[in-house]
C-alpha cells in the first residue's frame, strides 16, 4: 500500500512540474533569481519531448507500481494523464508550440520588466550623482 501512495505521490510531482513549467516564467517577474530554475525546467521539458529523454519521475512512478503490485504504465505520463484529458489526443503539436510560446512569453516579460528597472536604476544613480556634483 505504501508503495502505492509514494507512486501516486509521483504524479502529483508530475502535475507540479507540468504547473512550474506554465508559470514559472511569470513568477520570476516577481522573483527574478527564480528564472535560472524556470529554465532548468524549460530546458528538461524540451528534451523529453523533443529528444524522447526519458523521464525520471516516469521512471520512479513505474518501479514504485511495481513494488506496490501493480503493473508498469503502458505509456509516458503525459500519454497516460495529459493527452485526451486536458487537450485532445491529436493535439500535441499545437499544445507543444503553445506550451513554448507562453514560456517565451513570460521570458520575454521578464527581460522586459528587467530592462526598464535597471533604466530606473541607472536613472536613479545619475540623477544623485548629477546632484551631488552641483553642490
Amino acid at each position: 500500500m505504501m508503495y502505492r501512495l509514494m507512486a501516486l505521490a509521483v504524479v502529483a510531482v508530475h502535475f507540479g512540474y507540468l504547473g512550474y513549467l506554465l508559470s514559472g516564467g511569470y513568477l520570476a517577474w516577481r522573483w527574478p533569481r527564480t528564472i535560472g530554475l524556470h529554465v532548468l525546467a524549460a530546458v528538461w521539458a524540451a528534451l523529453i519531448v523533443g529528444a524522447r529523454v526519458p523521464c525520471p519521475l516516469t521512471w520512479l512512478q513505474n518501479d514504485l507500481r511495481v513494488r506496490g503490485g501493480q503493473p508498469r504504465l503502458a505509456d509516458s505520463f503525459l500519454n497516460i494523464y495529459v493527452r485526451g484529458v486536458f487537450y485532445p489526443a491529436g493535439a500535441e503539436v499545437e499544445v507543444q508550440l503553445a506550451v513554448a510560446a507562453l514560456v517565451i512569453a513570460s521570458w520575454a516579460g521578464l527581460a522586459l520588466i528587467m530592462s526598464r528597472s535597471a533604466g530606473l536604476q541607472w536613472g536613479r544613480r545619475h540623477h544623485d550623482h548629477a546632484h551631488v556634483t552641483r553642490e
